[in-house]
């Protein structure tokens, strides 16, 4: 294991998101979480060489994607109100939080802008909670949730700038971890920030943390340049999950210190990756859940020969594949 890495002058993580922290949430929400399979992978399917290349398939994760960690995070070690939870979200997130308050029998209202997929919506149905759909990105989502929850007393659980939040996506870095024990790299997608804080929180520095967003969204690329938090454009294939105005303050002081690069990828590149996952492993992702994988199948990170990278594939909730047809196709 290497040793940490601070960025200099970085500012110090907030207290609390740490490796302890994590690990006492991870004990609470184990019964109400899958522990996701880990595959290993011989570079040279993918033409990388002699790769050790490891996935974690997060996808096949409750809801859909990693976001139902921090879901029963928040609802399970904070208190929730008679009114229920509410939150705001592109999709996966508010899928999430609707599966956990089934779950526990909480009441929900998830609002998600008109970007959000078809195949999220009808999940946050089948999950019987309330869906408001409303404005055309995350943001707007936002700013009527935070209404609602003024009004009503609901529990906000926001989809990456909460605590809570932040220790249930970190642990996915401890269950990894227990898995593959001696990674060198790990790329995870970026969004809010919440997965990729969470992850780089648990390793605070002892694996290498690459960040991979969409050039049409490049909130935490942004943030770095600038030093802070910044707004950014919001666009992109991956808009509903890849894509809010910036990233969180709880997480950015973990980034500055602990991730040490971030890779911009196309739309291409992500639609290219999905199809490179489906073509050689049948898996089929999100176009989120596949961003990670496209900065190393496309080369825009080339490990060298003997090093081992870890890939986390977030997200599955899609209707890419048409099971009607009588060949699925992407």
């Amino acid at each position: 294991m290497r040793a940490s890495r601070a960025a200099p002058g970085a500012a110090a993580p907030a207290a609390g998101i740490d490796r302890a922290s994590i690990a006492a949430a991870h004990g609470v929400i184990r019964p109400y979480i899958r522990r996701t399979p880990v595959i290993e992978i011989d570079g040279g399917d993918f033409g990388l060489g002699p790769l050790r290349l490891f996935l974690k398939l997060e996808f096949m994760q409750h809801a859909g994607s990693f976001k139902a960690r921090g879901a029963f995070a928040n609802l399970l070690l904070r208190d929730v109100p008679a009114a229920g939870v509410v939150a705001a979200s592109g999709g996966n997130h508010g899928v999430a939080v609707a599966y956990a308050a089934m779950r526990l029998g909480k009441s929900a209202r998830i609002f998600v802008p008109s970007i959000a997929s078809p195949a999220k919506m009808a999940r946050i149905h089948e999950c019987g909670a309330e869906l408001v759909v409303g404005g055309k990105r995350y943001a707007d989502a936002l700013v009527a949730s935070e209404e609602w929850a003024r009004a009503s007393g609901a529990l906000r659980v926001h989809a990456f700038d909460q605590r809570e939040t932040l220790l249930g996506q970190g642990s996915v870095a401890l269950e990894f971890e227990e898995q593959v024990p001696q990674l060198d790299t790990l790329l995870v997608a970026v969004g809010g920030g919440g997965l990729i804080g969470g992850i780089a929180a648990w390793h605070a520095g002892a694996v290498r943390i690459v960040g991979v967003e969409p050039e049409a969204a490049p909130t935490l690329t942004r943030a770095l340049a600038c030093g802070r938090p910044v707004d950014a454009e919001a666009g992109g294939i991956a808009a509903d999950s890849l894509a809010p105005k910036q990233v969180g303050a709880l997480m950015f002081p973990i980034a500055q210190r602990y991730v040490e690069r971030v890779i911009l990828v196309t739309d291409a590149a992500i639609q290219e990756a999905q199809q490179m996952l489906w073509n050689t492993l049948r898996i089929v992702t999100e176009p989120g859940g596949a961003a990670a994988c496209a900065a190393l199948l496309l080369g825009q990170y080339r490990p060298r020969a003997d090093e081992r990278v870890g890939v986390l594939l977030c997200g599955g909730n899609t209707t890419a594949v048409d099971f009607g047809a009588r060949t699925p196709t992407l």
